[in-house]
């Protein structure tokens, strides 16, 4: 495996680091970028061209990721050219089906199945509904994982954009398919919030708006227990998320507060809140959180003396609660993982990733910290 990286500032790409002596030969290529710059397909049009056969692919962020950094530039760029193993994608647009579960199965079905080892998605961030989208790929799993995340607008929450086929597209979905016997994948995925409070039932939701908790109307419950934070709703809410579970024996994911509706007393939420769920609001401590961040790390199976690649997915309001404690998590993740490992990556408006312990099922996160690595 060799790997080029990229930045772009001032209209201009420089090289970082270059591996990859005949460009032509590069197999895949990431971009990452903030909306408006990378909404302008113009402005990754030298990637294009100085990377011919490789597929470019990408996501607005709500932040860069490059090696244990946060890149202060607008783009980023990782290419790849893997010796022994091969690579394939396929995209759909949602405004193809209505049915988003059933257009899920269609993206991995594009894909050639045979040796199929990892899938890695990357879709808009406000236009899909992330919860609707890992059901319709876990309909379609077999013996590959899947992993990815949805695209970022900073803290704006405006509009997302993916990248492929030489364009930016909004309402898209993008699956990069790895495949190779000499391809070992793993996924690392970890919170690190305390919760705390009560736990509450669900007792009315529609998707992902919640409208109860315990039949209470779930807006004034929040705003009881954020105390003076919740003058600062709906932003305050990205330090407090939601932890739900189907029940006390399931796996716990986190849904992180988009919206509130003062009229409705209801909250809109980054993903399902079934009803029936058991709810429990969650605090950040700092340390807890970096130590998350490591723990992820931890649960990746290393191959010592390999080329590795990271791809890095956290949530926006990872980030914003962290703020210039971000860059400890990388660097937590760079030292786990070892100098032979680059990553690249973004902040998210969702993470996908299966839950620790479970190496195929994916599940859509909020305000966690997910890794994938591939090493050759």
């Amino acid at each position: 495996m060799l790997i080029d990286t990229l930045h772009y500032a001032n209209n201009i790409w420089t090289s970082i680091k270059n591996e990859i002596t005949d460009r032509s030969e590069a197999d895949i290529v990431f971009v990452f970028g903030d909306s408006d710059t990378l909404k302008d397909a113009a402005n990754y049009r030298e990637i294009i061209e100085l990377y011919p056969a490789a597929r470019v692919v990408g996501a607005s962020s709500s932040g860069n990721i490059m090696g244990p950094e946060i890149a202060g530039h607008s783009m980023v760029a990782t290419a790849v050219k893997f010796e022994r193993c091969a690579v394939a994608v396929s995209s759909v647009n949602i405004s193809e089906d209505n049915d988003l579960e059933r257009l899920s199965a269609t993206l991995l079905n594009r894909l050639p199945q045979q040796d199929l080892k990892h899938v890695f998605v990357m879709s808009d961030g406000l236009n899909v509904n992330g919860s609707n989208l890992t059901r319709g790929l876990n309909h379609m799993q077999s013996v590959f994982s899947i992993s990815g995340g949805m695209a970022g607008d900073g803290q704006r929450f405006q509009e997302t954009w993916i990248v492929d086929q030489g364009r930016s597209m909004q309402n898209q979905i993008v699956a990069i398919g790895f495949y190779g016997d000499d391809l070992t994948v793993s996924t690392g995925c970890y919170a690190g919030w305390s919760s705390f409070g009560a736990e509450r039932i669900v007792t009315r939701s529609e998707g992902n708006v919640l409208y109860e908790l315990d039949g209470r109307p779930a807006l004034d419950l929040y705003k009881d227990y954020l105390g003076d934070f919740a003058k600062d709703l709906p932003y305050s809410g990205m330090r407090f998320p939601l932890n739900i579970k189907a029940d006390a024996d399931s796996g716990e994911v986190i849904r992180t507060l988009l919206a509130i509706d003062e009229t409705a007393h209801s909250i809109t939420f980054a993903g399902d809140i079934p009803e029936g769920y058991i709810a429990r609001l969650m605090k950040p401590d700092l340390d807890v959180l970096i130590e998350g961040a490591e723990k992820a790390a931890q649960d990746i199976k290393q191959v010592a003396g390999k080329r590795g690649l990271a791809l890095v997915v956290s949530c926006v309001g990872r980030r914003a609660v962290m703020q210039e404690l971000s860059e400890e998590e990388l660097e937590a993740i760079s030292d786990t993982l070892g100098d032979n490992v680059h990553m690249t990556g973004f902040y998210s408006y969702g993470e996908i990733a299966p839950m620790q312990g479970d190496s195929m099922f994916c599940q859509l996160h909020n305000q966690t910290m997910t890794l994938t690595t591939l090493y050759e």
